[in-house]
């Protein structure tokens, strides 16, 4: 299976341009790969909530939403699978989830289990994490996914002998980044598998540089540049 990590940038609160660069991604991908992955909270960018219940909700989406909808369409006019994080509505609780679409069915939605996605001191009962860790399966391929401070927290709950997709957050310096991406965090991955994809997005605001990574055998194979929009395509299953 081909997979494209994106490492473009997006916009706190601003889904439609976020959006816009899934599409991009999309156009500048479509024939190439069979998914394209992005990072933590993709849709609506990783700062974009204020732990105020009321505001936050019209933050979040539902997997019903006119956004999510358009999703499903774009996976099959590209014929491309999409996986991207974003912040989720259901009933009354907020989520870090991510969701992963194909041939335009919803095939996977998972929440993260650690708390770390929050300011959980500001926080009440209504932002709430997942309870469980599953696989799914694209193109005959096992797949589970980890958010950010999963594998760290709970590394032994995503210990699979498949592909494990990693969509983070991080905001390392870019000196600080370089060492700790292929020393601590390749590690870390080989805690829960051989092959581990990290999708790493860049932020407008410069909080955050990129650099996203495949690991294999708690190395560092290849990663994007930091601070630059660019996407790596891995073909899984040379290294099986």
């Amino acid at each position: 299976m081909t997979i494209g990590l994106v490492s473009y940038r997006c916009k706190d609160k601003d889904i439609s341009f976020n959006m816009s660069q899934i599409e991009r991604a999309l156009r500048d991908t479509a024939g190439k790969v069979d998914l394209l992955c992005f990072g933590e909270t993709f849709l609506q960018g990783f700062n974009s909530l204020c732990w105020d219940y009321e505001s936050d909700k019209d933050v979040a989406l539902e997997k019903e939403s006119d956004d999510i909808k358009q999703l499903q369409r774009w996976t099959e006019q590209y014929k491309v699978a999409i996986l991207t994080g974003y912040v989720e509505k259901e009933a009354d609780a907020l989520y870090s989830s991510c969701i992963t679409i194909s041939e335009g069915k919803i095939i996977n939605n998972y929440r993260r289990i650690s708390k770390g996605w929050k300011e959980y001191t500001k926080t009440d009962e209504h932002y709430q994490e997942g309870t469980s860790v599953d696989s799914f399966c694209l193109r005959g391929e096992e797949i589970t996914i980890a958010l950010c401070g999963d594998l760290w927290d709970y590394p032994e709950r995503f210990k699979t002998d498949s592909l494990l997709i990693w969509p983070v957050y991080v905001t390392f310096t870019t000196d600080d980044w370089k060492q700790v991406e292929s020393d601590e965090y390749a590690k870390q991955s080989f805690l829960a598998a051989k092959d581990v994809l990290m999708i790493n997005p860049i932020d407008i605001e410069g909080q955050n540089h990129g650099g996203s990574s495949y690991f294999h055998d708690g190395k560092l194979v290849e990663r994007t540049s930091y601070d630059k929009e660019q996407i790596i395509i891995v073909n899984y299953g040379e290294n099986k």
